[in-house]
């Protein structure tokens, strides 16, 4: 698989990643399957999609001790990036951004993982009772320990934070210009698809002018950009889709031209070639700093999405992407 280059340090992962949550937090509890999720791992190091995205709070901790199973065997074909930050309570979670609190979660991470470095360590989000600065001198300090080999900022909860009037990002950019004065910034993790582009209008670029990579979080929309999910088929109750405006019935079938259109690209690029496919192309077409993330818990989906790198939108195929009417439904 293609490599692409993180951060001033140039960390190299493949230019496909996956994204460990879907294995054990979110989404629907009956369809989780541990055995089947290590199987997923270990496809995707084979194919060389050596970028592991868990947190110390998805499962809370299970997706850990998961990835950790796989790296005590093949620590060396992986590039570990977890996060921290958030704590999860009784229906509710909480950001922790106090420096001690910081400093344990990595030596918990550690060992849920099964490794003595993390590649890279993400803030999950700040903590608005603590200076994000007092928060990222710690994490710096883990990087001078030995422990962390490079840092990034999770910004895939801005739309949470949003003031009123204000771009999607311009809240993560004004983080993001604080914490780059106390040590670099390696990458940046955010939401980015076909049909919701927004970190292209400035996020995008300020990793881009500073050399940070960026990791694209959700790049097949939650599973509606594969259009293996059909209006009005519905959610099992936990899956956070089934109370997701732009999940409803009326709200999938309106959003449609977005699977027809990857679909018609799709099939220019031969048999086999999917809208999922394309639509993660998409993605890796906005730049060589972008690995898109995709979630996956089964080794066919993630054979399928780590094909993607192989495939090459042409002028053509972009321009008509762009052409897509913008997606309907609130996505807040």
């Amino acid at each position: 698989m293609e490599r692409r280059t993180i951060g001033a340090a140039a960390l190299a992962v493949g230019a496909v990643g996956l994204g460990c949550m879907p294995m054990s937090w979110a989404y629907s509890a009956s369809r989780r399957r541990g055995d089947e999720s290590l199987r997923a791992v270990h496809r995707a190091l084979d194919l060389g999609a050596s970028l592991l995205d868990t947190a110390d709070m998805y499962g809370p901790f299970t997706n850990e001790l998961l990835v950790g199973r796989a790296l005590k065997e093949r620590r060396s074909d992986a590039f570990v990036s977890t996060k921290v930050g958030l704590l999860v309570g009784d229906q509710h979670i909480v950001a922790n951004g106090r420096p001690g609190y910081v400093k344990r979660a990595c030596d918990a991470s550690l060992r849920r993982l099964q490794t003595d470095v993390i590649d890279l360590y993400q803030l999950h989000r700040a903590d608005p009772e603590v200076p994000v600065e007092e928060t990222w001198g710690a994490m710096a300090e883990l990087v001078q320990a030995g422990k962390v080999r490079a840092l990034g900022l999770c910004a895939v909860g801005a739309r949470a934070g949003r003031r009123a009037g204000a771009r999607l990002h311009d809240g993560t950019i004004r983080q993001l210009e604080r914490v780059q004065q106390v040590f670099p910034v390696s990458a940046v993790e955010a939401e980015l698809s076909v049909w919701s582009p927004e970190a292209l209008e400035a996020l995008l670029p300020w990793c881009r002018t500073r050399g940070v990579g960026f990791l694209a979080a959700m790049p097949l929309g939650n599973g509606f950009l594969t259009g293996r999910l059909r209006p009005g088929a519905g959610f099992e109750a936990d899956d956070p889709r089934a109370r997701h405006p732009r999940f409803t019935a009326e709200m999938m079938a309106a959003n449609q031209p977005f699977v027809v259109g990857l679909r018609r690209v799709a099939r220019r690029h031969g048999t086999g070639v999917t809208a999922a496919q394309v639509a993660l192309a998409w993605v890796l077409a906005q730049g060589p700093h972008v690995v898109p993330v995709p979630g996956a818990k089964q080794e066919r989906w993630v054979t399928e999405n780590t094909a993607a790198a192989d495939v090459r939108l042409t002028p053509d195929d972009l321009r008509e992407i762009a052409a897509l009417p913008p997606a309907q439904g609130s996505w807040d």
